[in-house]
């Protein structure tokens, strides 16, 4: 409600003008309370425990901090305190992020920040590393996955949320920063003390082997990471003379990102049908990517490695091309983030990010809690971690439970290794490279088998 603008009263005056004004002004505003107040009455008729009746509350308990509490306070960190507690009520890859957490991010997916190069979740009370980002200070001290960081700069981190550990982590290159570890093949934690450094994530690397099968490692999905990985592939077909006889598609460790590049990364494999289906809340607005046929690779075989690490948007890769039997996926169980969250930019220069749909794989199951089971298991032990005790979305606080779908029943056979890869893309050290590898050469084996025998043979194959 608008007051309507007063009379014209030279300033100081204490005449009868003035005083039929002054009169008129406490009219005015008794009119505009009463509004208000007949307005929330209405509201409170309407529903009685309106959540926004308990604004009061909130402005009671600021008020009271403001005016009592014994040292004084910042009313920006409270504010932005509140909204972080209230959006942290809601799962665990909904948050709030200040101005320079936002600013952060938005480095983090163009894919160059400062900090340590550590990718983290929170597993119960404790943050656990999902990877070290390779070339990073943390991946040259020797941090692997399933570490456990006790510590930041001497903050212990029990209890933080992954965003707190990620923004403690970070930093302006040539800063240091001091980690204490803990490890299950060491009796006692050690520390760490790492220089912070330009962390620039390739998103893609590829490999040839034998001369003519490709080997591309996609470690998160960020601006560009469809455009980098048509050509590595490219310079892979260049390598093998102009054709690859097929490939492998290493997701392993890779934490997701961004949803679009996801779509592409699957679109670059697939014809035609439907890559991934988002619905909101009740199942309202559903959404649904559909592949291409432009610029679509060759249909050499595919596998895709996956691991405990393969979360979110890699989940999406790795159902898409399993539902429609363009790769036979290796390794073990994904973490199982059946979410989509978009992030919302706010005028301070804050950012909400809210979780806002399930996605579902083409053949309609949601892998929420599941994740995605391979066709062929193949575990990697080493002496710090089994991949199973990775954290995985069944165990983070308050997540989203799974649907009853059934979920995807494969055969699977399991086999063993020494340890986990050192290096990506060295089958020396990674059993499960290997045997993606094998499988490969078995294939092109049984292939040549089959022309030998003549057309008979290759018609009875299934």
């Amino acid at each position: 409600m608008l007051l309507p603008p007063p009379p014209e009263v030279p300033l100081g005056t204490n005449g009868p003008r003035a005083a039929r004004f002054r009169r008129f002004l406490v009219l005015c505003l008794c009119a505009t309370l009463g509004g208000l107040f007949a307005a929330r009455v209405a509201v409170a008729a309407h529903d009685p425990a309106g959540p926004y009746r308990k604004l009061d509350v909130f402005t009671h308990v600021l008020s009271l901090i403001e005016n009592n509490y014994v040292e004084g306070v910042d009313e920006t960190r409270l504010i932005y305190g509140a909204i972080e507690g209230m959006v942290r009520t809601l799962d665990p890859h909904s948050t709030f992020m200040d101005p320079k957490a936002y600013a952060a991010l938005k480095q983090e997916t163009d894919g160059e920040y400062g900090g340590v190069g550590l990718e983290v979740a929170a597993k119960a009370d404790e943050l656990v590393v999902i990877a070290p980002i390779d070339d990073s200070p943390a991946s040259r001290a020797g941090l692997l996955p399933g570490d456990k960081l006790l510590e930041v700069d001497g903050m212990p981190t029990r209890g933080w949320k992954e965003q707190e550990g990620a923004r403690a982590l970070m930093g302006p290159p040539g800063t240091s920063c001091t980690l204490k570890i803990a490890r299950s093949s060491w009796r006692e934690a050690r520390t760490f003390t790492l220089v912070r450094d330009v962390v620039r994530v390739v998103s893609v690397e590829q490999k040839l082997y034998d001369g003519r099968y490709g080997y591309v490692k996609v470690k998160s999905f960020q601006d560009r990471t469809d455009v980098y990985l048509k050509k590595a592939l490219d310079d892979l077909r260049a390598q093998a003379g102009g054709r690859m006889e097929g490939l492998v598609l290493d997701l392993r460790h890779n934490p997701g990102g961004l949803l679009e590049q996801a779509v592409k990364v699957a679109d670059r494999f697939l014809f035609d049908g439907v890559i991934v289906t988002t619905k909101g809340r009740g199942g309202r607005h559903a959404e649904v990517e559909r592949a291409h046929a432009k610029d679509t690779e060759p249909n050499y075989p595919v596998m895709l490695l996956v691991d405990g690490g393969t979360a979110s948007a890699s989940e999406i890769v790795a159902g898409a091309l399993q539902d429609h039997g363009r790769a036979v996926v290796i390794g073990t169980p994904t973490f199982g983030k059946g979410s989509v969250q978009t992030v919302i930019e706010l005028e301070d220069g804050s950012g909400v990010k809210l979780t806002i749909a399930r996605y579902y794989t083409p053949s309609g199951r949601s892998i929420q809690e599941k994740g995605i089971v391979p066709d062929l298991l193949v575990r990697q032990r080493n002496a710090a971690m089994v991949d199973d005790d990775l954290p995985r979305e069944r165990n983070l606080p308050n997540h989203f439970k799974g649907e009853d779908a059934a979920a995807r029943v494969v055969p699977a056979s399991t086999t063993s290794a020494p340890q986990l890869p050192r290096q990506p893309g060295d089958p020396a050290d990674d059993q499960q490279l290997k045997t993606a590898l094998d499988t490969l050469r078995t294939w092109a084996v049984f292939k040549a088998t089959l022309q030998q025998q003549g057309p008979r043979a290759a018609s009875a194959a299934p």
